[in-house]
């Protein structure tokens, strides 16, 4: 078991079970659990523990993972020859997956979600170079009635996220869990 999961399976757990204000923004109603990407698949042979500790709090959990979410589109493409083909052809559907994607967790989310109940988000780092993590959060958190659980392998420093190991990130005011909290 690796330390560093543990502080963080308890950093979450000390968060959820706290009462949750109604009255919030998206922004608010956001939570990123920040690991490292070294854990990643320590994380996901634990990802269990995290819906008990949403569930033991009353808050009902929806897992939606994304590592596959790019391959699955590609699938779809009548071109995708073409494109493994000469691979700079993909750059001008980037828009197109992302906004397909946020299209699909929606409608994975909307009917089933409650005020009490966690939106969980794996396999953000399967989006790296592919689709903007900043910009699919934004978009699916105006829509989250409960909260919004963002599992992210990367760094997060004075409300300034950096997926993987990326040089630029983004300023967001979600709550931020790490093994440190």
């Amino acid at each position: 078991m690796s330390d560093r999961l543990s502080k963080l399976l308890q950093s979450f757990d000390s968060h959820i079970s706290i009462p949750w204000p109604q009255a919030v923004s998206a922004d608010e109603r956001t939570i990123f659990v920040v690991y490292n990407k070294e854990d990643e698949l320590k994380l996901r042979a634990r990802i269990g523990e995290f819906e008990a500790s949403s569930t033991q709090s009353g808050h009902p959990w929806l897992q939606l993972d994304l590592t596959h979410s790019f391959e699955h589109w590609m699938e779809e493409q009548d071109y995708k020859e073409t494109y493994f083909e000469d691979p700079e052809y993909l750059k001008g559907l980037y828009e197109d997956f992302s906004d397909e994607l946020i299209e699909s967790l929606k409608a994975q989310f909307i009917e089933k979600q409650d005020e009490n109940g966690v939106v969980a988000l794996l396999g953000c780092g399967a989006l790296f170079g592919f689709a903007s993590v900043s910009g699919l959060v934004e978009e699916i958190a105006k829509e989250i009635k409960g909260r919004l659980v963002v599992f992210f392998p990367g760094e997060h420093q004075n409300n300034n996220y950096k997926l993987l190991d990326a040089k630029d990130g983004w300023g967001y005011h979600a709550t931020a869990i790490t093994a440190m909290s």
